[in-house]
């Protein structure tokens, strides 16, 4: 059944949509025939202000326009889809003869290259890799190296406390502790660890990191102290390298030390790196204190020996120019990438 005004507005359609290249075109289609104002719709509409005779014509042949100018809106929206992903897929289809992109590469980050250093160094002089937990006791932490409840030393540091007997350990020392208890001397250990302490500016941070170092022997002395830690200076900064050392106290050593090395800026002229004094600072140091070697349960009268203890971010600010401990841990890749 035909109506020549449903017919002239359905064979538009047809030609219109024969002639779409697109979903796009086709879409637009669809709106101008079959949508809310469309013109098929509008002749349906208007059924009610034709003559009853000529009404059941209209609507039946307008009602067969509006089914078939759906099927075939239908059938060309899916074949211009098909072609549209075709074309899509040839242009993001990936050049198989362009050579790869190479992922970018991370870098060690400063302080575990500074740590590797270290321990590398002091493997090579026969020393063992220990660690211990971070979580410590009061006991270990304090008490077994000679620092009592009541000792002004514990004024030097600055706890983190989990309960009146845990805290996180101030420092490796504790693993030293750990390692004399465990083994017989002859002992030669160091003991690279995180350690905690409620401090923070440019150049002190509430975690930082420890390395502690300690020989113990028959016939331990000061002298093989001393030249250890200049080989170590000599490796760690250059050959060129000397060390010093300055009366200090500690705890845990007696006689104690603080060590210097001079500065490799100004080679001990005086700049502002070494405040005009031509030395830096780099760790502390001295003769395991007798009470230590009894509270592991080695004789004082028997053996002897020497313990240091330096701050591995410390040995990196010096080593390479950094001179604000902040940088180490804000994980800026612009900061790292200079350690390629």
């Amino acid at each position: 059944m035909s109506h020549p005004r449903v017919e002239a507005v359905a064979g538009e359609a047809r030609a219109a949509i024969g002639a779409a290249a697109s979903s796009a075109e086709l879409e637009a289609i669809r709106i101008r025939y079959l949508g809310r104002s469309g013109e098929v719709t509008q002749i349906l509409k208007s059924l009610g202000t034709l003559p009853s005779e000529e009404r059941r014509e209209v609507g039946a042949a307008a009602n067969e326009a509006k089914r078939e100018l759906e099927a075939l809106l239908e059938s060309r929206l899916q074949s211009a889809r098909d072609a549209e992903r075709r074309r899509q897929r040839e242009r993001e289809r990936p050049d198989l003869t362009l050579p790869g992109r190479r992922p970018p590469r991370g870098v060690v980050h400063p302080l575990m290259r500074a740590r590797e250093e270290i321990v590398t160094i002091f493997t090579g002089l026969g020393f063992s890799v220990a660690e211990g937990p971070q979580i410590e006791t009061d006991a270990y932490n304090f008490e077994a190296l000679n620092i009592p409840r009541d000792h002004p030393a514990r004024d030097m540091q600055d706890t983190f406390y989990l309960s009146p007997e845990t805290l996180l350990r101030t420092h490796t020392s504790p693993v030293q502790i750990r390692e004399m208890r465990a083994h017989k001397p002859p002992v030669r250990v160091i003991c690279p660890g995180v350690v905690y302490r409620r401090d923070a500016d440019i150049t002190h941070s509430p975690m930082f990191h420890q390395v502690e170092g300690f020989a113990v022997d028959r016939d331990v002395t000061m002298a093989d102290l001393k030249g250890t830690l200049d080989l170590f200076a000599r490796e760690m900064f250059g050959p060129r390298s000397k060390i010093r050392f300055r009366p200090s106290f500690f705890p845990f050593t007696e006689p104690s030390a603080e060590v210097d090395v001079v500065c490799f800026l100004c080679a001990g002229a005086g700049c502002r790196v070494c405040k005009q004094s031509g030395w830096l600072e780099i760790l502390g140091s001295g003769m395991v204190h007798p009470q230590v070697l009894k509270n592991v349960g080695y004789d004082p009268e028997e053996v002897t020996g020497w313990a240091f203890g330096m701050g591995i971010e410390r040995i990196a600010m010096l080593k390479y120019g950094i001179d604000d401990i902040r940088l180490f841990f804000e994980n800026d890749l612009r900061f790292l990438g200079q350690f390629a």
